[in-house]
Protein backbone atom coordinates (compact mmCIF):
# COMPACT_ATOMS: atom_id res chain seq x y z
CA UNK A 1 0.00 0.00 0.00
CA UNK A 2 1.05 3.79 -0.99
CA UNK A 3 1.69 5.96 2.02
CA UNK A 4 1.12 9.55 1.61
CA UNK A 5 4.72 10.69 1.40
CA UNK A 6 5.67 7.87 -1.41
CA UNK A 7 2.07 9.01 -3.57
CA UNK A 8 3.19 12.67 -3.20
CA UNK A 9 6.83 12.03 -4.41
CA UNK A 10 5.76 10.09 -7.16
CA UNK A 11 7.21 11.86 -10.46
CA UNK A 12 3.81 12.40 -12.30
CA UNK A 13 2.36 13.75 -8.89
CA UNK A 14 5.32 16.40 -7.97
CA UNK A 15 4.93 17.53 -11.56
CA UNK A 16 1.21 17.76 -11.64
CA UNK A 17 1.48 19.76 -7.60
CA UNK A 18 4.39 21.67 -8.94
CA UNK A 19 2.80 22.83 -12.15
CA UNK A 20 -0.79 23.21 -10.32
CA UNK A 21 0.95 25.35 -7.29
CA UNK A 22 2.50 28.04 -9.93
CA UNK A 23 -0.83 28.07 -11.83
CA UNK A 24 -2.26 29.02 -8.20
CA UNK A 25 0.27 31.87 -7.75
CA UNK A 26 0.49 33.36 -11.44
CA UNK A 27 -3.49 33.37 -10.86
CA UNK A 28 -3.18 35.18 -7.56
CA UNK A 29 -0.78 37.80 -8.90
CA UNK A 30 -2.90 38.36 -11.88
CA UNK A 31 -5.85 38.73 -9.65
CA UNK A 32 -3.48 41.09 -7.58
CA UNK A 33 -2.70 43.06 -10.35
CA UNK A 34 -6.18 43.42 -12.05
CA UNK A 35 -6.85 44.88 -7.86
CA UNK A 36 -4.31 47.56 -8.40
CA UNK A 37 -5.58 48.68 -11.85
CA UNK A 38 -9.24 48.81 -10.53
CA UNK A 39 -10.49 51.86 -9.34
CA UNK A 40 -12.15 50.23 -5.59
CA UNK A 41 -8.40 48.65 -5.19
CA UNK A 42 -10.00 46.21 -2.09
CA UNK A 43 -6.87 45.89 0.15
CA UNK A 44 -8.36 43.20 2.11
CA UNK A 45 -8.32 41.47 -1.43
CA UNK A 46 -4.71 42.54 -2.47
CA UNK A 47 -3.98 41.18 0.52
CA UNK A 48 -5.19 37.62 0.20
CA UNK A 49 -4.30 37.53 -3.68
CA UNK A 50 -0.56 38.25 -2.24
CA UNK A 51 -1.06 35.53 0.32
CA UNK A 52 -2.28 33.06 -2.04
CA UNK A 53 0.62 34.03 -4.86
CA UNK A 54 3.16 33.67 -2.31
CA UNK A 55 2.10 30.43 -1.02
CA UNK A 56 1.48 29.03 -4.48
CA UNK A 57 4.84 30.01 -5.85
CA UNK A 58 6.64 28.56 -2.40
CA UNK A 59 4.76 25.17 -2.63
CA UNK A 60 5.94 25.41 -6.37
CA UNK A 61 9.23 25.69 -5.68
CA UNK A 62 8.91 23.28 -3.01
CA UNK A 63 7.82 19.97 -5.14
CA UNK A 64 9.34 21.09 -8.36
CA UNK A 65 12.85 21.53 -6.37
CA UNK A 66 12.72 18.33 -4.56
CA UNK A 67 11.45 16.78 -8.01
CA UNK A 68 14.53 18.16 -9.62
CA UNK A 69 16.88 17.35 -6.78
CA UNK A 70 15.57 13.48 -7.18
CA UNK A 71 14.02 12.64 -10.58
CA UNK A 72 15.70 15.49 -13.09
CA UNK A 73 18.95 14.69 -12.74
CA UNK A 74 19.18 11.13 -13.02
CA UNK A 75 16.17 10.61 -15.05
CA UNK A 76 15.33 13.16 -17.54
CA UNK A 77 18.48 15.22 -18.09
CA UNK A 78 20.55 12.27 -19.69
CA UNK A 79 17.28 11.56 -21.89
CA UNK A 80 17.02 15.09 -22.83
CA UNK A 81 21.34 15.49 -23.62
CA UNK A 82 21.05 12.28 -26.01
CA UNK A 83 17.56 13.46 -28.08
CA UNK A 84 16.88 15.80 -30.79
CA UNK A 85 16.78 19.01 -28.35
CA UNK A 86 19.78 19.30 -25.56
CA UNK A 87 19.87 23.07 -25.92
CA UNK A 88 16.69 22.33 -23.85
CA UNK A 89 18.65 21.95 -20.81
CA UNK A 90 21.51 24.74 -21.72
CA UNK A 91 18.79 27.11 -22.33
CA UNK A 92 15.57 26.78 -20.84
CA UNK A 93 16.14 24.44 -17.94
CA UNK A 94 19.28 26.93 -17.03
CA UNK A 95 17.07 29.83 -17.36
CA UNK A 96 14.28 28.65 -15.33
CA UNK A 97 16.64 27.74 -12.33
CA UNK A 98 17.89 31.44 -12.24
CA UNK A 99 14.32 32.70 -12.51
CA UNK A 100 13.00 30.11 -9.90
CA UNK A 101 15.34 31.36 -7.45
CA UNK A 102 14.52 35.03 -7.67
CA UNK A 103 10.95 34.89 -8.07
CA UNK A 104 10.01 34.23 -4.10
CA UNK A 105 12.21 37.43 -3.14
CA UNK A 106 10.09 39.00 -6.23
CA UNK A 107 7.04 37.76 -4.40
CA UNK A 108 7.78 38.23 -1.00
CA UNK A 109 8.44 42.17 -1.81
CA UNK A 110 4.87 41.82 -3.41
CA UNK A 111 3.43 40.48 -0.58
CA UNK A 112 5.25 43.22 1.84
CA UNK A 113 3.70 45.80 -0.48
CA UNK A 114 0.36 44.50 0.16
CA UNK A 115 0.39 44.96 3.83
CA UNK A 116 1.54 48.09 3.65
CA UNK A 117 -0.49 51.33 4.99
CA UNK A 118 -2.80 52.34 3.05
CA UNK A 119 -2.16 56.12 3.10
CA UNK A 120 1.38 55.63 3.35
CA UNK A 121 1.36 53.51 0.20
CA UNK A 122 -0.38 55.96 -1.51
CA UNK A 123 1.93 59.12 0.05
CA UNK A 124 4.78 57.52 -1.92
CA UNK A 125 3.55 56.78 -5.40
CA UNK A 126 3.76 53.20 -5.66
CA UNK A 127 0.80 51.76 -6.92
CA UNK A 128 2.23 51.80 -10.49
CA UNK A 129 5.96 50.15 -9.15
CA UNK A 130 4.11 47.85 -7.72
CA UNK A 131 1.79 47.39 -10.61
CA UNK A 132 5.07 46.96 -12.77
CA UNK A 133 6.76 43.82 -10.17
CA UNK A 134 3.47 42.19 -10.14
CA UNK A 135 3.07 42.41 -13.50
CA UNK A 136 6.37 41.28 -13.97
CA UNK A 137 6.04 37.98 -11.49
CA UNK A 138 3.15 37.47 -13.52
CA UNK A 139 5.05 37.45 -16.91
CA UNK A 140 7.91 35.40 -15.23
CA UNK A 141 5.93 32.61 -14.23
CA UNK A 142 4.25 32.68 -17.54
CA UNK A 143 7.37 32.58 -19.23
CA UNK A 144 8.60 29.63 -16.76
CA UNK A 145 5.58 27.97 -17.11
CA UNK A 146 6.69 27.87 -21.11
CA UNK A 147 10.24 26.97 -20.77
CA UNK A 148 9.00 23.91 -18.61
CA UNK A 149 6.84 23.03 -21.53
CA UNK A 150 10.37 23.05 -23.78
CA UNK A 151 11.83 21.09 -21.41
CA UNK A 152 8.89 18.77 -21.11
CA UNK A 153 8.93 18.64 -25.14
CA UNK A 154 12.26 17.26 -25.17
CA UNK A 155 11.89 14.89 -22.38
CA UNK A 156 9.20 13.49 -24.54
CA UNK A 157 11.34 13.59 -27.83
CA UNK A 158 14.70 12.30 -26.32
Amino acid sequence: MMGIFSFLTYKPVLIGLHLGFAIVGIDAFLWYLGELVGKSQNHTRIRWASIIGVAGFALSWLFGGYYYVVNYGKLVKPVIFKGTAPWAHAVAMEAKEHIFLFIIPLAVTALILAFMDKEEFNKNNLRRATMVLVGLIAFLGLAIGAMGFIISAAARWG
